[in-house]
């Protein structure tokens, strides 16, 4: 097979790694991509948005599946494109379609599905710039902490926790009247505070039925002791200490199932990747958000903790299949360090050479964010460079792995936390 990868972070190259592992893999080609996934395979410099170019790339190079990385195009209706062009009609698409896409694209579409379909998440109230008067009137008689969302797609920077008043009506004025994150702030999402746990659920399903893969914990905070402002992401585990047979169990029967059978109901298509943004409160699960994609950095953690080939399971999912599927796991702990630019998540400098990309060891492996090609030379591009993953029977010996992996990546302003992990070591 042909394969196109759309995407060009961490995550598109754990993906592209493990694709090219795959005995169905003949081609495989990335667009854009980044310099990790051009060991292991052809990038294309093509815009993820550019629709036409992707449309074009899939013909001229007789592409027989594409695999839809992150959530923008997803949402913009890269799916839709590709199944509406006649020359194309056998091709084989890993991500939901423009409509099913507004589960992660819309925080009130997401909020509306999980209420018609009784799946447990936090109580809710919709606001735009029509009601903006009513809004603050329900903020005044809210509990605190509040939590407001911008609806749509705000590059993971749409969410703000607002410990009192004054903060969430000034936060609040800031996303409906004064777009501060453009047309996705203009409706808001006013939520309950959920005291708990995060995780993160993946799922692979083809509408029907569904696959679940590795759960993983993600690391926002950029400092130390989950401090400091928010990030794309710091690191990642998995599995997860705290999420045994009976929480995972729950996860099933109170969220995945009836996700899968409210799709159905709704006569929603989707075939792809779901990730469940779970908060764990007092024992029970919570959905804090969909994602129509992969998490990133827990992808680094959770694909190389999947033993069968990759391809098998993406084609039972184009084709509807997956019930004929048993998924294999590597029960050894994956840990993800990313190495980021000095001031991230704020403004950074880019452009640095990066070296010590050749250390990687049996069960580790370096996969690339912002690293680009400049001459013979690899560079910074952007805020999260490089992440450093490690396999391992002891969560710590993993993590140690990936922190001594971490140390020998050098470029100017290197940072990474060093605590990946923390609060299940040492318990």
């Amino acid at each position: 097979m042909n394969i196109l990868l759309l995407g060009s972070g961490g995550r598109e190259h754990a993906l592209a790694w493990k694709i090219s592992q795959s005995n169905h893999c003949s081609k495989l080609f990335i667009a854009p991509g980044n310099a990790g996934t051009a060991l292991h395979g052809t990038n294309l410099h093509i815009s993820l948005n550019d629709f036409t170019a992707i449309e074009k790339a899939c013909v001229n190079e007789q592409i027989d599946m594409v695999i839809v990385g992150p959530e923008e195009p997803l949402v913009k209706g890269v799916v839709d494109v590709l199944n509406e062009n006649p020359q194309l009609k056998n091709l084989l698409i890993i991500g939901p379609a423009k409509h099913a896409a507004q589960l992660e694209g819309s925080k009130a579409f997401a909020k509306e599905f999980m209420e018609r379909h009784t799946i447990p998440t936090a109580y809710y109230k919709e606001f735009t710039a029509e009601n903006f008067t009513e809004g603050l009137e329900y903020l005044k008689q809210h509990s605190l902490p509040i939590v407001l969302k911008a609806d749509g797609l705000a590059a993971g920077k749409g969410v703000i926790i607002c410990q009192n008043y004054v903060e969430a009506i000034a936060e609040f004025e800031l996303m409906i009247q004064r777009a501060k994150f453009g047309e996705a702030g203009k409706k808001v999402v006013v939520e309950q505070f959920l005291d708990g746990i995060e995780i993160s659920v993946f799922v692979l399903t083809d509408g029907t039925n569904y696959l679940l893969l590795p759960e993983a914990k993600d690391y926002k905070r950029v400092g130390e002791g989950d401090t400091g402002l928010n990030t794309g992401g710091m690191g990642a585990i998995s599995p997860v200490p705290f999420a045994d047979e009976a929480f995972m169990q729950k996860v099933k029967s109170k969220i995945i199932e009836p996700t899968i059978a409210g799709l159905q109901k709704d006569k929603i298509d989707y075939r792809g990747f779901i990730f469940f943004g779970l908060m764990k409160v007092n024992d029970e699960p919570y959905v804090i958000e969909y994602n129509c994609r992969m998490g990133d950095p827990e992808t680094e953690v959770v694909i190389p903790r999947i033993k069968n080939d990759i391809v098998d399971l993406l084609i039972a999912t184009a084709q509807q299949k997956l019930d004929s599927i048993q998924l294999e796991k590597d029960p050894r702990y994956a840990t993800a360090i990313v190495t980021v630019s000095a001031g991230y998540p704020n403004e950074h400098e880019t452009g640095f050479e990066i070296s010590g990309l050749d250390n990687s060891k049996e069960d580790s492996f370096l996969f690339y964010a912002a690293a680009k090609e400049e001459g013979d030379k690899i560079v910074t591009s952007g805020g999260r460079v490089i992440c450093a993953t490690a396999l391992a029977h002891e969560l710590e010996t993993a993590v140690s792995k990936s922190k001594e992996l971490a140390e020998a990546i050098q470029f100017e302003g290197k940072y990474f936390r060093r605590d990946i992990g923390f609060e299940f070591i040492n318990q």
